[in-house]
């Protein structure tokens, strides 16, 4: 049992990984303050962005232009925490385990909680995330080896150009993930399904292709241990609007710690396209 704090009740309750309501409330309580990669199997886990309102049409031309590796599945009214799409009772001010928080384009601090932070102009964008579909993977009998090592999926830095949309723009991120050849056939196949949280990978094999030089250095996330007879395979990667937020340097913005995801009440499946 774990003491769950809410802003004015004190409860007992039984942790369950598998329900997004305990999750939310686990990471509002500072409970949880880890990756959700592992908790509330077959949900949409979702990428965070927090703009003032003046960036906000800029943004939403940039994910429309690059739906790839930012699939827009929510947005909030001007000022409002809610997004009642994905969850009646969700706060983007506390619903996530981690932020960071950048600075005219700079990312100055990490922290648990954006309350203080919140101001009435704020427009706050929920993007697909591809624990989604490896949620489908597993379900396929595809494992996937950063999962069976207790790693983070590594992203990197790509030399391919996002869309510029407004005054965002930047180099695409990508998430990587390796099978042998035979399940690689299958992995495209089942990723396909599901556009809405970044679809097929963009790339397959050699990683210096698209600018990656080292695999064992990556942008975020736990270098992978390769093995012979494996592929590496790319996917666009939600973390690819922090890099837009660095060149279009608004005042403040506020995006999700990657891996730390918001936890929503969709399912996986209300995500898929067939």
């Amino acid at each position: 049992m774990k003491q769950i704090i809410t802003p004015n009740v004190i409860t007992k309750v039984a942790f369950n990984s598998s329900d997004p309501h305990e999750v939310r409330q686990a990471a509002r309580a500072g409970i949880l303050d880890g990756p959700t990669t592992t908790l509330a199997a077959g949900h949409v886990q979702a990428n965070i962005v927090i703009l003032p309102a003046d960036f906000a049409s800029d943004f939403l031309l940039f994910c429309q232009r690059n739906p790839k590796p930012c699939p827009l599945i929510a947005m909030s009214d001007v000022g409002s925490p809610r997004l009642l799409k994905l969850g009646e009772d969700l706060d983007l001010r506390t619903d996530l385990p981690r932020y960071r928080v950048f600075r005219d384009g700079k990312m100055v601090e990490d922290r648990a909680d954006i309350s203080e932070l919140w101001q009435d102009n704020f427009v706050g964008f929920a993007l697909g995330c591809s624990l989604s579909f490896e949620s489908s993977l597993g379900e396929t009998g595809l494992s996937q080896a950063y999962l069976e090592q207790g790693r983070v999926v590594p992203t990197y830095v790509t030399n391919i150009d996002c869309e510029p949309g407004g005054c965002f723009s930047g180099k695409l991120v990508v998430s990587m993930r390796q099978f042998s050849a035979q399940d690689a056939i299958r992995a495209i196949q089942v990723t396909s399904r599901f556009p809405n949280v970044h679809g097929a990978p963009i790339h397959i094999g050699d990683p210096s292709t698209i600018g990656i030089n080292d695999l064992a250095v990556p942008y975020f996330g736990t270098a992978p241990a390769m093995k012979n007879d494996q592929l590496p395979l790319f996917w666009a990667c939600g973390v690819t609007p922090q890099i837009a937020l660095e060149k279009a340097q608004p005042p403040i913005s506020i995006t999700h710690t990657p891996a730390h995801m918001l936890v929503t009440d969709l399912r996986n499946a209300s995500l898929s396209s067939f």
